[in-house]
């Protein structure tokens, strides 16, 4: 019995783990329970019998005593299974409840899965390294080698019906090539739908420069009929025309697929088309097609926050955020520039297509001395390792780079906040700001030597900013807070260059025209006072495009500076007593305060 119960693209990328499977045992009965909407994918002699599993709308763990889902856990009692192998993560505790019932039911001896520290229902497991440490087609070849089968990578396999009227159709499409798009991106998160607009943009340069004809897929739910209306030009519109099956056969006849990460796009790499995939909350590294002799080009934004959604061994988030800044800077020209790649091959664009494919995120390795704190990294530095690194960013110009400060507020924070989590471990340096980090670090066997706070950082790297003459810009704040605060660190050091100062606002719909401000500007470093995870999240998203070396939040530094919130006394902040002083100035910051008992009990439990 094989169990997928999750959406068409996972069971696609299921697909060549099932081949192997019945290519290792051809006489054996292999069964498969997956969800209703999917199983028509699946090509006819894999399996011998399909039982289709209802999710329900929200998929809740409920849903496998639903009334529709009690006649398929029958039908696996009734057969004297020896196997169960599952194609899942086991990430959340409540989802084990219906894997444990499915293998319960099965009365199968041997149980086949990932191995994490919530599956201990498996007697035969592979460790499960996380989400993007291998592409989930191969991890499911791996987990059926556990049952004798080969793990060598092939292709998936789908189920391709030719329907005549399709097949009519698709044949007037002469003098140019086909390129089908899926504007849509399933139903599980929205999140990963690339603008209508864009899609429109694109199609209308393919006609206008190859004379490209436009085929949309996809369903109802999708925002097809919005981008056909956008378009120049009529359009072939089967969306929602098709079953699975013809859906296939559309994407065997295509030249090109252009969509988001969705089923559609996996089903278009199982027939071998050449594909231009769109990224941004989710895992490319796990979810990119799985083209095993194909083509396929990744476009995505290059922001710092993505992906935020299947993350390590969390679904993080799942519907990203509100700005979706990850998708919106994917531009049309990005994507029309990989297309082209594509109806204008040469062996040289070919080559670099698939090498930009294979490669991953450019982001820093780790430096030396950094450690964990509960998943957080934390580095180990003085305040003249800080002042030199920042240096050496500007001397060699090699783009910009994100600075946090961690304090264990911030850590408890980024323990409930996945998008906040992934920034924290995705930046260049995350200096130790709080005592209690350096409690933490000693309990871990770890020590830090000292505090890098932000308060002091701000007018010290101002001071080393008027002495090499960088440039700094000042955001966020109250209403004129930053100006004062630039006005103040002019008259303490003189030749400071400060770039600017605007108030501005986190909010996306500001975001692009404070970037251009900023890069206007021309700075070397960005301080962002929007608060903590606010600031962290708004640099995240825009440092691609920010024209800077050094972006670092700096929460209320500016309000100290201008004198509108008092700091403690240096007796005080010497002792770690900061928070205390704070706490006694500000009462309503208590609530805040609670997460610090909360952090020590976990830094315990980790040691």
């Amino acid at each position: 019995m094989l169990v997928q119960l999750a959406d068409i693209g996972d069971l696609v990328l299921a697909t060549p783990a099932i081949a192997a499977l019945r290519e290792a045992k051809p006489d054996s009965r292999i069964d498969l329970l997956a969800s209703r909407h999917a199983i028509d994918i699946v090509p006819p002699g894999l399996i011998n019998t399909v039982m289709a599993f209802d999710k329900g709308k929200h998929n809740a763990t409920r849903a496998i005593l639903s009334p529709s889902n009690i006649g398929p856990l029958r039908r696996l009692r009734r057969v004297d299974y020896d196997t169960v192998i599952f194609f899942h993560h086991f990430t959340l505790r409540a989802g084990l409840i219906k894997f444990r019932l499915i293998a319960k039911v099965s009365g199968a001896k041997r149980i086949i899965g990932l191995r994490n520290k919530h599956a201990n229902f498996l007697t035969d497991s592979l460790e499960d390294s996380g989400f993007g440490e291998a592409h989930e087609a191969q991890y499911w070849l791996d987990l059926v080698a556990l049952a004798g089968a080969p793990s060598k990578t092939r292709p998936a396999q789908v189920h391709s019906e030719d329907s005549r009227a399709i097949a009519s159709t698709m044949s007037e499409l002469h003098d140019g090539p086909i390129v089908v798009m899926h504007t849509g991106s399933g139903g599980y998160s929205k999140a990963r739908r690339w603008s209508p607009i864009r899609f429109a943009e694109v199609a209308d340069q393919l006609k206008s420069r190859y004379m490209a004809h436009i085929v949309l897929v996809g369903q109802s739910g999708d925002d097809s009929l919005e981008a056909a209306r956008l378009m120049d030009f009529e359009v072939l519109n089967l969306v929602g025309k098709t079953t699975l099956p013809q859906l296939a056969d559309v994407l065997r006849r295509a030249d090109l697929f252009i969509g988001a990460d969705s089923g559609v796009m996996h089903i278009a790499a199982a027939m071998g088309t050449r594909i231009v995939s769109i990224f941004g909350p989710s895992n490319h590294a796990a979810w990119k097609p799985w083209t095993v002799d194909g083509w396929a080009s990744i476009q995505r934004s290059g922001v710092a926050c993505s992906p935020c959604s299947y993350v390590g061994h969390s679904i993080g988030a799942r519907d990203g955020c509100a700005a979706r800044t990850c998708m919106k800077l994917v531009t049309s020209r990005q994507v029309f520039e990989a297309a082209a790649t594509v109806l204008e091959p040469s062996p040289q664009d070919t080559v670099a297509a698939n090498e930009a494919n294979a490669s991953e995120d450019d982001n820093e390795k780790p430096r030396p001395g950094r450690i964990r704190i509960l998943d957080v990294p934390v580095d180990r530095l003085s305040y003249p390792d800080w002042m030199q690194l920042i240096d050496d960013w500007i001397q060699a110009d090699s783009g910009p780079r994100h600075v946090c400060t961690v304090n264990p507020e911030f850590i408890m924070i980024a323990r409930q906040d996945p998008i906040f989590f992934s920034i924290l471990n995705r930046a260049a340096l995350c200096v130790p700001d709080g005592v209690g980090l350096l409690w933490a670090s000693r309990r871990l066997g770890s020590p830090i030597a000292e505090r890098i706070t932000g308060s002091d950082g701000v007018p010290l790297i101002a001071r080393h900013a008027a002495e090499r003459g960088w440039r700094i810009f000042f955001l966020g704040a109250g209403e004129g807070i930053a100006q004062n605060a630039a006005d103040i660190l002019c008259r303490r050091f003189p030749r400071l260059n400060v770039a600017g100062t605007y108030g501005g606002s986190p909010a996306e719909s500001e975001e692009d025209d404070i970037v251009a401000m900023i890069d206007r500007a021309r700075a070397d470093i960005l301080f962002v006072a929007y608060g903590a995870p606010q600031q962290d999240k708004w640099i995240a998203r825009n440092l691609p495009r920010l024209n800077v070396t050094m972006a670092m939040g700096i929460g209320g530094s500016l309000d100290f500076i201008a004198g509108e919130v008092a700091r403690a006394p240096e007796w005080m902040r010497r002792r770690g007593l900061e928070w205390c002083y704070r706490l006694l100035r500000q009462p309503w910051r208590f609530r805040r305060m609670s997460r610090l008992p909360r952090f020590a009990l976990a830094v315990l439990r980790q040691r």
